[in-house]
């Protein structure tokens, strides 16, 4: 038996040292070489100050910008200290009532707004925290956005147009705009990263 212990624990030496600090150590220097922004949490700043991040969505509710996603997140939307979705099934009687809700916000903000809601809009995603939503969602809230700061629909969808992310290779992921970046544009600012 005193033969396996010196091995054993030699062993393991070995392996704490590999997996514990050589590993992450490599890890982290290539992250930072290689994708410094993305490993650094993708910070937006303006002037200098942080403004969000476009790795985790943001509370916007003023008619003059873009809405993102429903967040499930508790004790407040978009915490990435609680990443969840609300565990409602289709056929439970809350998560209807929490669509229809969302439904009636978004017919209030925009009641000449007749088309149908995109599922996004009315809808929480699995981590509660999408930065992006998709071209239909934002179309769909263009004509408000563009009424609510007396510019022209055009510009609005030109904007998301110029901020829209299409499918790498033309076949993975979908269509999409990240609404950090979208609003900031709107309200003027170019971020400084």
């Amino acid at each position: 038996m005193p033969n396996l212990i010196r091995p054993a624990v030699m062993l393991m030496a070995l392996l704490t040292i590999l997996t514990g600090v050589i590993y992450p150590l490599t890890v982290t220097v290539l992250g930072q070489l290689l994708f410094f922004h993305e490993a650094n949490g993708s910070i937006m700043t303006v002037n200098g100050k942080a403004v969000g991040s476009t790795l985790i969505g943001q509370q916007y509710s003023q008619p003059g910008h873009f809405w993102g996603r429903p967040s499930a997140t508790s004790p407040h939307p978009y915490n990435g200290a609680a990443s969840s979705g609300s565990n409602l099934g289709p056929l439970n009687p809350a998560l209807t009532g929490l669509v229809e809700a969302r439904i009636a916000a978004l017919r209030d903000a925009d009641p000449r707004n007749d088309q149908p809601a995109p599922i996004d809009l009315v809808t929480a995603s699995a981590s509660g925290l999408d930065p992006d939503i998709s071209l239909a969602a934002a179309y769909y809230q263009a004509t408000r956005v563009a009424r609510a700061r007396h510019l022209p629909l055009e510009q609005v969808v030109a904007l998301i147009d110029r901020h829209a992310r299409h499918p790498w290779l033309g076949i993975l992921g979908e269509p999409r705009v990240n609404v950090l970046r979208l609003n900031l544009a709107l309200d003027g600012h170019e971020p400084d990263s």
